[in-house]
C-alpha cells in the first residue's frame, strides 16, 4: 500500500501550476500535428481545471462552492480519460506518450490523497 502523503493544502499548490501546464504545453510541444484531438484536449481541460481550482472549497479557491471531494472525482476522471486517449484517439510519438504519462501521473497523484480527520469520521 502506498503512503498517502498528499493533502489538500499539497494538492491546492499543485492545481495551479498543472492547469497552466495544461494550457501552455501543446503550444511548446507542438501537440495537434499529428491530431489536432491533442492539442485542443489540453487546452480545454486546462481551462477546466484553471477554473474547478478557482472554485474548489480549499484554501487557494478563490470562490469556494465546489466541494474537494467533487474536485478529486474529477481529476480522478481526467486521469482515466488522459492515461485513455491516447489509445482511443490514436495518437503516436510525443503525443501518445504526453497523456499516458500525463493520466498515470494524475492517477498516481490522486491515489496518494490523504484524508483529512473530517474525511475518515465521513
Amino acid at each position: 500500500m502506498l503512503p498517502r502523503f498528499v493533502t489538500k493544502t499539497i494538492h491546492a499548490y499543485l492545481d495551479y501550476p498543472v492547469a497552466l501546464g495544461l494550457l501552455v504545453m501543446p503550444f511548446l510541444l507542438g501537440l495537434g500535428e499529428g491530431n489536432i484531438l491533442a492539442f485542443w484536449l489540453s487546452v480545454a481541460t486546462g481551462a477546466a481545471a484553471l477554473l474547478l481550482t478557482v472554485l474548489t472549497d480549499h484554501h487557494l479557491g478563490l470562490i469556494r462552492v465546489l466541494p474537494y471531494k467533487l474536485h478529486l472525482a474529477v481529476d480522478g476522471a481526467v486521469g482515466v480519460v488522459f492515461a485513455a486517449a491516447p489509445f482511443a484517439l490514436g495518437f503516436v510519438g510525443i503525443e501518445f506518450w504526453y497523456y499516458l504519462v500525463l493520466g498515470v501521473t494524475v492517477l498516481f497523484v490522486v491515489g496518494l490523497h490523504k484524508p483529512e480527520a473530517s474525511e475518515v469520521m465521513a
